[in-house]
């Protein structure tokens, strides 16, 4: 079942935890987080010579695979399901983080701005036999649509929320038992941070870190648990593809693609990154 953006379908009864106190209780380390992610802007003038915007997920690196690989994020949320058998994916893409958990999840809800994405979750969720709703938008903007589950999950989003007190307060309150988080161990772009010395000569950011996010939420008065391990690295198979990618991500036109190939070809991409999961209850 698919929920248009903005309106839900269902109407429960919706458990309210209790907000904190107040913002000045967690405006240091929210405003750190937001500051170092403003930062990672890329520079007016290469962002307005570019022939596309450089915002792009291409579908492919977000399906999911026919086993998915164990790991502590699915751990830690598996161990949370209760009665009802839910997760709420947030920035869902074609839904890992919520397949993972077949056959003990029997209801999966994804919510994420891009309808593709969203057509990839449902057709994951049935071909589990897995009871599924979708809903189009970011969160939380859309989170009056979302019904409460067992468990919430936002896998690899982290890094896109500059305001990200609301971002949690509303996983809180939509999570009966727990709320998952996984986000690399450094920013994303990171990985980048070759490519735009090479073609641009400048210099990216580093931070915020998972620690950083940690900060956030002890000010938040959430006592959550932080483990780093070693995940598969996302990466696209066909260089051609690949090169199209990393072309437009870092705003160059479309007739120095073959330089990006070359640059791809004499820098493979790894195999491995490190990442980080984080988790409390809501119980």
């Amino acid at each position: 079942m698919h929920v248009p953006r903005g309106r839900g379908r269902e109407t429960r009864c919706r458990r309210r935890l209790p907000r904190p106190a107040s913002r000045t209780n967690h405006v240091n380390a929210a405003r750190r987080w937001r500051r170092d992610l403003d930062a990672w802007a890329i520079p007016a003038e290469i962002l307005a010579a570019a022939e596309e915007s450089p915002w792009i997920h291409p579908t492919v690196l977000f399906d999911v695979p026919d086993v998915i690989a164990p790991s502590p994020s699915h751990d830690r949320a598996r161990e949370a399901l209760g009665a009802e058998g839910s997760v709420l994916d947030i920035g869902c893409g074609g839904g890992v983080a919520a397949m993972a958990l077949a056959p003990d999840v029997k209801r999966v809800i994804g919510i994420d701005h891009q309808s593709e994405m969203l057509t990839m979750f449902e057709r994951n969720a049935r071909a589990r036999g897995l009871e599924c709703v979708t809903i189009d938008g970011r969160w939380p903007d859309v989170e009056r649509a979302a019904p409460i589950a067992d468990v919430v999950t936002a896998h690899h989003v982290a890094y896109n929320v500059g305001d990200i007190v609301p971002f949690i307060v509303a996983l809180n309150l939509h999570a009966r038992h727990r709320v998952v988080l996984e986000m690399s161990n450094q920013h994303p772009m990171t990985d980048l941070d070759d490519a735009w010395r090479h073609f641009w000569k400048i210099e990216r950011p580093v931070g915020p870190t998972p620690d950083d996010l940690v900060r956030v939420l002890d000010e938040m008065d959430i006592n959550a648990s932080l483990e780093r391990w070693d995940g598969p690295a996302r990466s696209m198979a066909d260089l051609e593809e690949a090169a199209h990618f990393l072309r437009v991500r870092l705003c160059l036109p479309s007739s120095r693609e073959s330089e990006v190939r070359e640059y791809l070809a004499d820098h493979p991409a790894p195999t491995k990154r490190p990442l980080a999961t984080l988790w409390w209850t809501t119980t």
